[in-house]
């Protein structure tokens, strides 16, 4: 059973959730002007499709608890009492996050007929649970039946109207753990509900996807910073600019242990054993942080200082090719290195542009470090300091593209557009491109 003090909170949320929604139907006739072709529908949704399931934050003991992570609409608890940036938030709670956030949004409607996009609150990732964990795990075919006769026999005009073509739901999770097969039998791993025929066509924004669906589109993991206001952000900008850089490169993560030859490993071993210090500059070669067993996963004290101290921050892959530490290290101000195109450059296109990849990124092939013997510090170090200079403003200048601002923020900060604003404006541009 849940917490009383998450019962609590959902109540809360589900009040606060009316409200608001209240009073964005109300002032809409505002922003006419601003919103052709930008309108969006909330489609409604009983509650057993997004809340409800928050109730069942703690069912699933192979997976965290993620009840103390449900307060301030999905961001979780501050970091310390006197922040007002900084939670320690979960990622799977995206789904969540981005509902609070869109209710915010100026261009909303009423009346479907009018909407360019039709927004699902549909928690899926959350909801998948129960079928990767639970005891419906054998029946992982099933997901989205339920979701898909609602849609179909509640006001079925609004999906039949386009087949589902102009609606859009967030899963916070990889896509393959909505990929499985229909064909499967036993289930292996993860839910069908991308497999299902009948989503083809709406658009799912997933923290990874598998690059050949037109359906998904992967978007940036929510970090631990949140600013409400314009001032807070600056703030915090000016704090990386000044930081002083005292390690060359830094790994925040785990692995890397197996005696098989991977590239978490030939990070590992570089970094133990050239550990020193570069002469004519005094800095450390490669720092390490051990995030091995989800210890840093929702501590962002923990590898936070040690990136703000990087120049470099490497990203390999792991059990899947994306991390959320990829936008940890951006938001520190620390130069992104890849050793594969998948971690970022082919999933991010709405918030990290292929083509400026190059002006705030380092691609060393995974190949050449784990089999060819060319060592990461040789090749960084050999990067001019104006060349360094440059690519960490870029990735300043970029910060704000991935982060989740808080809701309810100042209109300072609302003039800089975050994840979820560059999410909605893809969405809406794949749209209309289609229909």
């Amino acid at each position: 059973m849940a917490s009383t003090s998450t019962v609590t909170t959902l109540t809360i949320f589900s009040l606060l959730l009316f409200f608001i929604n209240l009073t964005t139907s109300q002032q809409i006739s505002t922003v006419d002007s601003e919103c052709t072709d930008r309108w969006i529908h909330i489609r409604t949704l009983p509650s057993r499709f997004n809340l409800d399931l928050l109730s069942t934050c703690n069912h699933y003991p192979l997976t965290d608890d993620l009840c103390p992570y449900l307060s301030n609409h999905g961001l979780g608890p501050k970091t310390h009492t006197r922040t007002r940036s900084w939670y320690r938030t979960d990622p799977l709670l995206l789904e969540l996050i981005f509902h609070r956030r869109i209710l915010e949004y100026p261009c909303l409607t009423p009346d479907p007929n009018l909407a360019t996009a039709v927004y699902l609150p549909y928690y899926a990732g959350i909801d998948s649970l129960r079928y990767l964990y639970g005891p419906d795990v054998n029946s992982s075919a099933d997901h989205g039946s339920d979701l898909l006769s609602f849609l179909k026999q509640d006001s079925p005009e609004i999906w039949a109207r386009r087949s589902g073509q102009d609606h859009f739901l967030v899963m916070a999770r990889p896509a393959w753990d909505f990929s499985q097969p229909l064909t499967v039998d036993p289930p292996i791993w993860g839910t069908s509900f991308l497999e299902r025929p009948e989503f083809f066509n709406l658009t799912a924004l997933t923290l990874e996807s598998r690059f050949w669906p037109w359906q998904e589109q992967a978007v940036p993991y929510p970090t631990s910073f949140h600013p409400h206001s314009l001032p807070f952000l600056e703030s915090w900008i000016r704090r990386v600019r000044r930081s002083r850089r005292t390690s060359l490169m830094l790994f925040a993560g785990g692995g890397g242990t197996s005696s098989t030859p991977n590239i978490r490993r030939s990070i590992r071993m570089e970094c133990t054993s050239t550990n020193v210090t570069v002469t004519e500059s005094e800095i450390k070669t490669c720092d390490f942080v051990d995030c091995s067993n989800g210890i840093c996963e929702h501590d962002p004290i923990r590898f936070m200082r040690p990136m703000l101290q990087a120049s470099f921050c490497l990203q390999p892959p792991g059990d899947t090719p994306t991390r959320k530490a990829t936008f940890d290290g951006i938001i520190a101000g620390c130069i992104p290195v890849f050793f594969e195109d998948q971690t970022a450059k082919m999933q991010y296109t709405w918030h990290l542009p292929e083509e400026d990849f190059r002006e705030f990124s380092v691609t060393i092939a995974k190949e050449d470090v784990v089999f060819r013997g060319v060592r990461i510090a040789d090749v960084l170090m050999s990067i001019p300091r104006e060349e360094v200079a440059r690519m960490r403003e870029k990735v300043i200048e970029m910060m704000p593209r991935v982060m989740y601002r808080r809701h309810g923020a100042s209109i300072g900060l609302m003039s800089k557009k975050d994840a979820v604003d560059i999410a909605i404006d893809g969405v809406l541009d794949k749209i209309n491109s289609r229909v």
